[in-house]
């Protein structure tokens, strides 16, 4: 039997992901891949960590893309 608590939980989370996610791009300017390739270059960020940020991103594409 579903619980109506965790369902509602779930959803509310997943509707509060994607609003901040819509908050984030609408206020997000400029070329994501530029700046974060400035953060590896001033070594603010190091190689493995842009290397998981590219991973993470490519994931969410996927996603977005329905998987393909």
């Amino acid at each position: 039997m579903a619980n109506p608590l965790y369902n509602s939980m779930q959803t509310n989370s997943q509707n509060n992901i994607f609003q901040r996610f819509q908050q984030f791009r609408n206020a997000f300017k400029g070329n994501p891949q530029e700046q974060v390739q400035q953060l590896l270059n001033s070594g603010k960020v190091t190689q493995q960590q842009y290397d998981q940020a590219v991973k993470m991103a490519n994931q969410f594409q996927r996603m977005l893309n329905g998987g393909r």
